[in-house]
């Protein structure tokens, strides 16, 4: 059930977010006194609709997106001759720049204030994680009960008493090449007597015999519960950092510029991960670090709900505005970079011809960008639906 209800509201999450996204451009529009014909949230059938003013909102039946009517968005939009001074494309550049970035920024807008909430009530994470499988806190091997819970222990565990210290980075486990806090804990899982684990510390490298407990564990999902072994070490990491509103503020734009940067290079390397989304669809191991689509995020919301994890659920949710802002950014048709691209380029293009004597150029004629388009939205297309498929067959999981 509480999966359940993660996933609704991440879904709902991502609603309000692109509606929140048109509400950018449409209130920007109306500002700077154009003409706003329609504001609707979904596409396909019309569900319901009222006018108010000049504009009509409404609903449509497939929750998909939504989109703001802004009269004269080309010049190739049919007008009504009295919204003919009122045509976008008729409007100065900074205006229609404007309009266009109005719901990029809306998008930067909500992931900050939601960065915001995160400070105050969870705390801000921190990037500069220590390495995957370096040693936290040790203690006594606690035993699980069937509802999940842990009885009580005393005295050192496993670990203490071999001499593992917090800090300490283990390489191997046995033998085995570990890199990951998965791997580290599955392989000492299996370990039934005395193993030695490969450790690096004070620019040392150490071997130390370790003989772990044997502990049953009750998995989270349907399963028998089964006997694995156990030291009494958890990983190591930096707690985040809880912040009053005022101090919030600069440690949320702080956070939100490293974000950007993540961003950044996830667009970047976007093409790339066409391979390792089309290994994970034909049967691969699914790449954490992989594309996902709307229903791939709210998995990812309904997980982290399920978990208690609604901090985790905050910060998917910010980081999704973000790449949303930065993904409408590209100077690609018929994304908002796009036709910003193409207000820029008149701009210029008209400079130039001011300084020859001549009148403005005509607007730019969008029928010949449209074979351009086409292909970004082909290939826009088969990218959302390869991310879809792979989150069907092969989903990213982030817990075991």
């Amino acid at each position: 059930m509480v999966y359940a209800i993660g996933f609704a509201l991440f879904a709902l999450g991502i609603t309000v977010s692109v509606a929140l996204h048109e509400c950018g451009h449409m209130w920007a529009a109306q500002a700077t006194g154009m003409k706003v014909r329609r504001y609707f949230i979904g596409f396909g059938p019309k569900v319901w609709s009222t006018t108010r003013g000049e504009t009509e909102y409404g609903v449509k039946a497939l929750p998909l997106g939504g989109f703001c009517d802004i009269a004269g968005m080309t010049a190739l939009d049919e007008l009504d001759p009295v919204d003919l001074d009122r045509a976008m494309y008729r409007q100065k550049t900074w205006k229609r720049l404007v309009v266009m970035s109005g719901g990029i920024l809306m998008n930067f807008f909500l992931g900050f204030l939601l960065i915001m909430l995160l400070a105050v009530v969870w705390g801000l994470p921190r990037f500069d994680q220590p390495p995957a499988t370096q040693l936290g806190s040790m203690s006594c091997v606690k035993a699980q009960n069937p509802d999940q819970t842990y009885g009580p222990c005393t005295g050192d565990g496993p670990a203490q008493r071999a001499g593992l210290r917090r800090g300490d980075l283990v390489t191997a486990v046995n033998g085995t090449p570990v890199k990951t806090w998965e791997d580290f804990t599955s392989q000492t899982q299996k370990q039934t007597g005395t193993f030695t684990y490969t450790i690096k510390r004070d620019g040392q490298t150490l071997t130390i015999p370790v003989t772990p407990e044997q502990s049953v564990v009750y998995p989270v999902k349907d399963g028998a519960p089964k006997t694995v072994g156990k030291i009494g070490v958890g990983q190591d990491q930096y707690l985040p950092v809880k912040h009053d509103f005022l101090a919030a503020i600069p440690a949320s734009a702080a956070f939100t510029g490293q974000i950007g940067v993540r961003t950044v290079q996830s667009l970047a390397q976007m093409p790339a991960k066409v391979v390792d989304l089309w290994h994970a669809v034909t049967g691969g191991e699914r790449d954490p670090e992989t594309p996902v689509s709307v229903y791939g995020a709210s998995k990812i919301g309904g997980e982290t709900a399920e978990h208690g994890l609604w901090s985790l659920f905050v910060l998917t949710l910010a980081s999704l505005n973000f790449f949303l802002g930065a993904f409408n950014l590209l100077p690609l048709l018929p994304l908002d970079g796009g036709h910003m691209a193409v207000v820029i380029y008149e701009k210029i293009r008209n400079v130039l011809r001011g300084r020859k004597g001549l009148p403005d150029g005509p607007p730019v004629d969008y029928l010949k960008l449209l074979p351009a388009t086409y292909v970004v939205v082909v290939l826009g297309g088969s990218y959302m639906v390869l991310t879809l498929v792979a989150d069907i067959v092969n989903p990213v999981k982030l817990f075991p």
